[in-house]
């Protein structure tokens, strides 16, 4: 149910919100254009919704995959359950799947030598490197296999419910797969939790058995403020990318696929987050404890209760096209009485164009205490009357 919600004058004026039944919502336009076929962009502080086309369409992760492989180290470490100090071996197998004879990216790791597990990162972070990812799956795991199991565990408990890994490094395999929104988010973890390894994925070069390459990232040369993520490439989705940009404490990420060819991609994907980061605002829509809206109270002594949120209303809107910012209260209703203040009742929904930007939790600004029993009759039969309405 939409909640009637009381929006500041100054909320509905300079910001140009307003209640827009759905249908309108899914007419708005995009306030921007890809020729991505795939794309998701989030603010990196509030988690605030900037862009999204096809975001949960299933695609190859290619090298992306290498993400939740170094997502799965990093996280190791931090734990205390490996250390950067920590050596495995290089198989064969790791060796001639991943290594010099595959003829894919690699770190030309040795045929049997032993490598420190951050070299073995810097390797995977910088060079895309397909051995140092087996050799870290088999050290972890015992095989790539379990290592690819564990990987979807991991990302189930971190909130990627599409996402499917069969191997550590993205290599095709059938039943692989991911979303930009899923890799999007993925990243942001990385950027947020990980601050003592992340800088390994602004690296410029690595060297590695006297062998010397370049990051693969080409946004990292640009001098635009880049300083993360992964590039990939697939026979099926074309050619995808996974960047960020931080200019003046301000990060946007975004991940987007289905590109024609790796100039492409690096255009497209500099003019999403450079318009990301210039075309934005953060804005206070409510302050603490000011009231949000109000939720139909069935049974109570009030009709209605008002709503808040938990503190003060923060989003990042358009600097333009404000007109095409909309917001909604969403909740089940109406509440049965008693209502207690403090209780969870829904949530404010804000689109920017067609896309679904932010999501605040709201809950009830009051107690409403059961209501007399004429007044939860009357209630009764209105209930009843809009029930056959519905």
């Amino acid at each position: 149910m939409i909640a009637k919600s009381r929006f500041s004058s100054v909320l509905a004026g300079l910001l140009g919100l307003a209640l827009l039944a759905l249908s309108t919502l899914q007419a708005a336009a995009q306030l921007f254009e890809t020729k991505a076929a795939t794309a998701f962009m989030i603010d990196a502080e509030t988690g605030t919704v900037l862009f999204a086309k096809q975001a949960d369409k299933p695609i190859q992760p290619a090298s992306l995959a290498k993400l939740m492989t170094l997502e799965m180290a990093f996280s190791a470490v931090k734990s205390g359950r490996m250390t950067l100090d920590d050596t495995f071996v290089v198989s064969e197998n790791a060796w001639r799947k991943g290594g010099a004879p595959s003829g894919t990216s690699t770190m030309f790791a040795a045929l049997k030598s032993s490598i420190r597990l951050e070299d073995l990162m810097k390797g995977i972070a910088v060079q895309a490197a397909n051995d140092g990812c087996i050799i870290i799956a088999e050290g972890f795991s015992g095989s790539e296999a379990n290592f690819a199991q564990q990987m979807n565990e991991r990302a189930r408990q971190i909130g990627m419910p599409i996402s499917t890994f069969v191997n550590a490094t993205g290599l095709p395999a059938e039943g692989q797969k991911t979303t930009v929104r899923e890799m999007t988010q993925l990243a942001s973890r990385l950027a947020r939790e990980y601050p003592q390894f992340y800088p390994y994925l602004a690296l410029k070069d690595f060297t590695w058995n006297k062998i010397t390459q370049r990051n693969r990232n080409p946004l990292l040369a640009m001098d635009i403020g880049a300083d993360g993520f992964a590039v990939g490439a697939s026979e099926q989705d074309g050619f995808a990318i996974v960047g960020t940009l931080n200019q003046g404490g301000k990060r946007v990420i975004a991940a987007m696929s289905g590109l024609a060819n790796d100039r492409e991609r690096s255009e497209e994907a500099r003019k999403l987050l450079e318009w990301g980061l210039r075309s934005f605002e953060k804005t206070e829509i409510f302050a603490k404890e000011e009231v949000i809206g109000e939720a139909s109270v069935f049974g109570g002594a009030k009709s209605s209760v008002q709503l808040k949120a938990k503190g003060a209303v923060d989003l990042l809107l358009p600097i333009a096209n404000r007109d095409k910012v909309t917001a909604r209260i969403i909740y089940n209703g109406p509440l049965p009485a008693p209502v207690e203040a403090g209780q969870p009742v829904g949530t404010l929904r804000v689109w920017i164009g067609d896309t679904m930007s932010q999501e605040t939790p709201v809950f009830a600004a009051e107690t409403v205490e059961v209501g007399s029993l004429p007044r939860r009759a009357a209630d009764a039969v209105k209930e009843l009357a809009i029930g056959w309405l519905r």
